[in-house]
């Protein structure tokens, strides 16, 4: 049975001295970790994070990758680049990027390729707004963005990591009940599973709004393989409380 995954998505947050003490709380208490756990850090900060992690057991992740490989991209940052700082995870297709910068599945896609083809791990993000949940469009439009990956990246999808963060329920309070989450979660499990015999390796993360309160109710579904987490992944002592209940 393979470990749960908590991987935190500080987003546009942090300072030097708050990632330092932030890791550091973390470190203090991770002799007792029994899942895998990760930060995704903003760019700036990815040297710094990485010289506190190295050897340690977080992993570190960026938020981002570019869909190039090299080139006239002012402001992008490459695969490459991001292996060039010992980077295992990078966030695609997170809604806000979808949204805020006009990220289509297509572009997603390429992104996870690129994070592939440079051996690092897409944390490939999926997810319905709350006027598509409630038009009942829910697994159109999750299985609709996982196929673009699907189809760009083949016999390695294997590879990915996936996250349903309903967009509803990121950074609102809201969340799904474990129930709704374990139903799309089963929809996403039976699509790998369509597209490779390995879908089972596969770590489905749940990302909309889990914190310490409801981490082990979310945590204890049969397809919920563990969690992306925001805000409480910015205070030590909800994101040790998350780790814990993956363990």
């Amino acid at each position: 049975m393979k470990k749960k995954l908590i991987a935190g998505n500080w987003k546009m947050n942090g300072s030097a001295a708050s990632n330092e003490a932030l890791i550091q709380a973390l470190l203090a208490q991770s002799s007792g970790w029994n899942c895998l756990v990760a930060v995704c850090v903003p760019a700036a900060y990815l040297a710094q994070v990485r010289g506190l992690t190295q050897g340690t057991g977080i992993e570190l992740g960026s938020q981002d990758v570019s869909a190039q490989e090299s080139g006239a991209f002012t402001g992008e940052i490459s695969a490459a680049m991001l292996k060039d700082f010992g980077t295992r995870y990078a966030i695609v297709g997170h809604s806000e990027r979808r949204q805020y910068h006009g990220e289509t599945d297509a572009v997603v896609a390429s992104k996870a390729q690129r994070a592939l083809a440079a051996g690092i791990t897409p944390i490939v993000c999926v997810g319905e707004t709350l006027a598509e949940r409630e038009a009942g469009r829910t697994e159109e439009v999750v299985k609709r963005q996982l196929a673009a990956v699907i189809h760009a990246n083949g016999h390695c999808i294997s590879e990915i990591v996936v996250a349903y963060e309903p967009v509803w329920a990121i950074g609102t309070g809201k969340t799904a009940t474990p129930e709704m989450a374990q139903q799309v979660h089963g929809v996403l499990r039976s699509q790998l599973r369509a597209a490779t015999e390995h879908a089972d390796r596969v770590h489905i993360l749940y990302g909309g709004s889990m914190n310490a309160a409801n981490a082990s109710q979310l945590l204890s579904q049969p397809d919920i393989d563990g969690g992306l987490i925001g805000g409480a992944a910015l205070k030590a002592p909800d994101f040790l409380t998350i780790i814990a209940a993956a363990g």
